[in-house]
This record gives C-alpha cells, structure tokens and sequence, in this order.
C-alpha cells in the first residue's frame, strides 16, 4: 500500500511462470501471504535485472546471467536511515534461494530441464544474533508511549505489551481478530505459519493495558466501516485491509524510540519479539515452551537466543531443556 498522499507505483508484469510459481506456494504449501510477497519481491528484482541488463528472461536465464546478477546485488550500496552500507549477505543468500526454489518448480512443471543454480554457492553467512533490548529499555518504550494519554498513545501501549507479553510475529499482532482473544483476556489463539495453531497466554500488564485499549477502540472504527474493521483487534480507517499495517507499526516504534532516546536502529516489532523470547529465558522458562509460543517449528530456530544470554543463563536453560542431555551425549 503507497502511503497516503503518495500514488501506488504499477507492479512491473513478471513471466507467467512467476505467478504460477507463487500459486503454487499459496495453494500446495499453504505460504502465508507475506511469504508469497517476500517471493515475488525477490524475483521481480532479478527479473528487472535480467531484463535491463542481459536481455533476458528469468525462466530462460543461464548460469552466466544468474552469476552477473547476484555479482551486482553484492556490489550495490542501500542507505537505511543515516547509514549507507553494501547489501547484506543474507539479502544475496535470500534471492538465490528463491531462484533456487523458482526454478526447482520449473523443472517439476517439465519448462525445462537445467537448473542454472545448481552450480552456483551460497555466500557464507556469519552468526546473526537477533538485536535485543534491555528490559529497561522495554520499560522505558511503554513509559513514553503512555505519556500523551491519547487514543493513539493508549493503542501504543497495548500493542507494545502484546507483543512484549505474547512474542507474536508482528503480522499476527497487527492481523489479530476479535475472536482469536481468549475468555476475559488471557490468551489469544494464533493461526501461524503453515496454518500451525498455537495458544499463547497474555500477562497481566498486557492484559489490563487491552481493557484500557478496548475503551478508546472504537475511535479506529471508521462510521462507513467498509473494510469490516470491527473484526480487527486493531482496527484502521485508512488501511485496505480494515487493521493497522505492519509499516504503520514500525513507524511508529520508530518514533516513540526517539522520543524515550532508545536507539531506534535497535526498535522494531521483531525486535520485541526478540526481547520476549531472550528475557524469558534469561530469567529461567523452559526451552520447549518458549518455542511454542513463539511458533517455531523447529527448536534450533529457538535455540539461537541462547547464544545472547550471559553463561549463567545459558546453564539454566540447558538444565532445564528436556532435550539438553541427550545432546551433551551425543
């Protein structure tokens, strides 16, 4: 969605097989819709590439056009904010995995026979420690949100401590309907990734700062309500969908991190995300359950976390995990 005042840009036409690619996700794989956009977003850049510069197309690109494209992408600079850096190696890792998964599909649907990225290597990727905050810090964030006693600033706040409570994927948070919220408040009902159900309990901070929110929440609710946003937790009178988006959000932890002079490269949605997981653990919660209200399907995905908490932490954490023993011997 362009942001208000500004005319959406016309979605360049990629090669059918693109859109029969992402059907496929959608259909047989059950991606969520973020997913399948993450997908077209990678091969439309490689695409538009192809095009531009090796005059031609992705379904018939070679070893040789693939290889220049990735080449530029490393070589391309980006600037986020005040920084200006080289593309990150996990963006290049990421694009050659979509063309890798791109052209295994074209391959299945007998288009052709070759897989230009079977030769070609991933670039090596160092350890990426999730970013976390300090639980001062994610004090602070819910301290300065609450300040101009606002609906808007009263809908901050719970956002923040759902998100801090629950760990919530920021697409689930800002997607979360009515009826996912669980008797007097104290858990929500999440239909994650791959359509995995999991239910996650909410605190008692969270919970009360939702009962505050419930009061002011109507005044999100437009009076034509086309977009049925009364089903939303979040509801947004601008937004196609009928809830807060994921950029509306992030923009405005952006700025709420400025005003409690926390260091907004370090603020996201994810990042809390991140925070309810480290802070749990460091404080002692069991590795298997943490992965369960976080949706992981596999626990090595929650184990990376262990990897930021002080020795003695990562020590609790190992005692506890039902798992840990069996791995030290093996």
């Amino acid at each position: 969605m362009a942001r208000p005042g500004r005319p959406a840009l016309p979605k360049p036409d990629l090669h059918p097989l693109v859109d029969s690619f992402l059907e496929m996700l959608r259909g047989e794989r059950g991606a969520a819709e973020n997913t399948i956009q993450a997908y077209w977003r990678d091969l439309a850049d490689v695409s538009l590439y192809l095009r531009k510069n090796r005059s031609t197309d992705v379904n018939v690109a070679t070893t040789e056009d693939i290889q220049a494209y990735l080449k530029d992408l490393s070589e391309k600079t980006h600037t986020k904010g005040n920084k200006t850096g080289k593309i990150a190696v996990r963006t290049v890792a990421r694009r050659l995995s979509a063309m890798r998964q791109f052209f295994r599909f074209v391959i299945s649907e007998d288009v052709r026979q070759d897989d230009p990225t079977s030769t070609i290597e991933s670039p090596k990727q160092g350890r990426t420690l999730p970013k976390v905050l300090s639980e001062a810090e994610v004090t602070q964030l819910i301290k300065t949100a609450g300040i101009p006693g606002k609906p808007e600033s009263v809908r901050l706040v719970c956002l923040i401590e759902m998100l801090y409570a629950t760990g919530l994927r920021v697409s689930e948070l800002v997607g979360l309907p009515m009826a996912a919220i669980g008797e007097n408040n104290q858990f929500v009902m999440i239909s994650g990734k791959a359509g995995r159900e999991r239910m996650v309990p909410i605190s008692d901070p969270a919970q009360k700062a939702m009962e505050t929110y419930f009061n002011v929440r109507k005044q999100f609710i437009g009076v034509e309500n086309r977009t049925n946003q009364e089903q939303w937790v979040f509801p947004s009178r601008t937004s196609d969908s009928g809830h807060l988006t994921r950029q509306r959000f992030a923009q405005l932890l952006k700025d709420l991190a400025r005003a409690a002079e926390v260091d907004e490269d370090r603020v996201s949605p994810h990042v809390l995300r991140h925070a309810f997981a480290t802070h749990l653990l460091r404080n002692g919660a069991d590795l298997r359950s943490v992965q369960k209200m976080l949706g992981h399907a596999d626990i090595a995905t929650t184990q990376i976390y262990t990897h930021i908490l002080g020795d003695d932490a990562k020590a609790t954490v190992e005692e506890k995990h039902p798992l840990s023993k069996t791995r030290t011997g093996s």
